[in-house]
């Protein structure tokens, strides 16, 4: 792709009012746009990275459920009969009066900010056998919630996006054998999208959502609001929360002695918890079972990845003191080619080398097309180099005339800042062979 094509255009400054690293560098880097606090809208660059990792969530939610789309909007009717209309203290409620209506009347919706409302009579309509089970649905999509501290930028919202997928189950064994299939998926996808050597699964209260137990997913990091327990050797942990009363007494009751673990402060980036009948029972939903008896579906679960945090997570992790640093599966380009031709001049040799090796690792069948971005720009030699440093694009090639006239190209590693040199007289094929060899060997 051609940076001269694309409307990004980096920022020296970041707003006044954004205090942490992931809002103030992807404000900078022109990957998320400011509507209000808790409120983005996504830029090219930042809709490329959120979709690689909304995809990475899809690879490995498919494998234990089936992708649907549930509205964003619900009838009020629907939380009324769960009893949670006046519970979750977030609900967007609305009311929308028409007025050019005849019979002026005033409807109310809510604004969905989970949706066990949703999900449960569309299960109910199709699963009435003790067959049909068990049944997962999941689903990517904006959610709101009234956050009265919206901060930290992609971290705390009012409008964020989440993936949701809710499992239904005809006995306590099934529930139970989803729910560890559930926790490997989770950790594959964090190992997937960069996160999984510091992300731990911790034991956790149920929070808004249920009485009994729930498991966070939380990767450690310093700008993390929550403070967890880790044994790294076991790759297991526990939130402070759960464990505060008492603390030495809980956490021997989960098989550790408090002083062999680490406290850390940590980012919550996905939950699972059991959700029991609750719901089930709220709209009646039942199935036959072997004995053709009805029956009231009697578990249910819910298991919550939010996409946006993680991408925030991602730059509080690794963005450094020059920009963004993106693991490769979920930056927006794999590789970025920085041309040094000289301003108002795309005609010169420098621009011609960078072309070719573009064309060639961009090929419509190779192993790069559509990851490279061609920075074709009539900038200074600076203000390129700065930007695709705050870009955090995983490999830099630079094409400059200095170089070409000691016969060679710079590869850059964006995250370790390694410079690998290339013989600029080889081939633009033979460069793209070289440069491929340098990409399975760094990542």
């Amino acid at each position: 792709m051609l940076h001269s094509k694309i409307f990004v255009k980096t920022k020296k400054e970041a707003p006044t009012d954004e205090v942490s690293k992931n809002a103030i560098l992807l404000h900078k880097a022109n990957y998320i746009y400011k509507e209000m606090a808790g409120v983005y809208s996504y830029l090219p660059f930042g809709l490329r990275t959120l979709n690689k990792i909304e995809n990475l969530v899809r690879k490995h939610m498919d494998k234990i459920g089936n992708e649907i789309f549930m509205s964003s909007l619900a009838p009020k009717e629907l939380w009324e009969r769960t009893g949670r209309i006046d519970e979750v203290d977030v609900l967007f409620k609305a009311t929308a009066a028409n007025e050019n209506s005849k019979n002026k009347s005033n409807n109310e919706y809510i604004l969905n900010s989970t949706h066990e409302e949703l999900v449960t009579p569309i299960a109910d309509d199709f699963a009435k056998s003790y067959k049909d089970f068990p049944l997962a649905y999941y689903q990517i999509q904006t959610k709101f919630r009234n956050e009265p501290r919206a901060k930290s930028g992609l971290l705390r919202g009012r409008e964020f996006r989440m993936k949701d997928l809710y499992s239904f189950h005809t006995s306590e064994a099934d529930f139970l054998k989803y729910y560890e299939q559930a926790k490997k998926s989770y950790m594959d996808f964090y190992n997937d999208v960069g996160l999984g050597e510091d992300t731990f699964i911790a034991s956790a209260s149920g929070g808004d959502f249920t009485k009994m137990f729930s498991h966070e997913f939380q990767t450690v990091v310093d700008a993390g609001e929550d403070v967890i327990y880790i044994d790294r050797e076991d790759k297991v942990s526990y939130n402070k929360e759960v464990v505060s009363d008492n603390a030495e007494e809980n956490i021997k009751n989960f098989g550790k002695d408090i002083s062999q673990l680490e406290q850390v402060k940590a980012c919550e980036v996905g939950n699972i918890f059991p959700l029991e009948n609750k719901f089930t029972k709220a709209f009646n939903f039942q199935y036959t079972d072997e004995n053709n008896q009805k029956q009231i579906v009697s578990y249910m679960g819910c298991y919550g990845i939010g996409p946006s945090r993680v991408m925030g997570v991602l730059v509080e992790k690794y963005g450094d003191d020059k920009g963004l640093v993106w693991p490769k599966n979920v930056a927006p380009f794999a590789i970025e080619i920085i041309s040094l031709h000289k301003e108002n001049n795309n005609q010169d040799n420098v621009f011609k080398v960078a072309n070719d090796i573009y064309a060639n690792l961009n090929s419509e069948n190779g192993e790069f097309a559509g990851e490279v971005l061609f920075d074709d720009r009539n900038l200074g030699v600076g203000n390129k180099l700065n930007d695709a440093d705050l870009y955090g694009i995983p490999m830099q090639i630079i094409v400059g005339q200095k170089n070409l006239d000691r016969n060679i190209i710079e590869v850059k590693v964006r995250k370790t800042g390694e410079v690998i040199e290339l013989d600029s007289t080889l081939s633009s094929q033979e460069l793209a062979y070289e440069i491929k060899g340098i990409w399975n060997r760094v990542f």
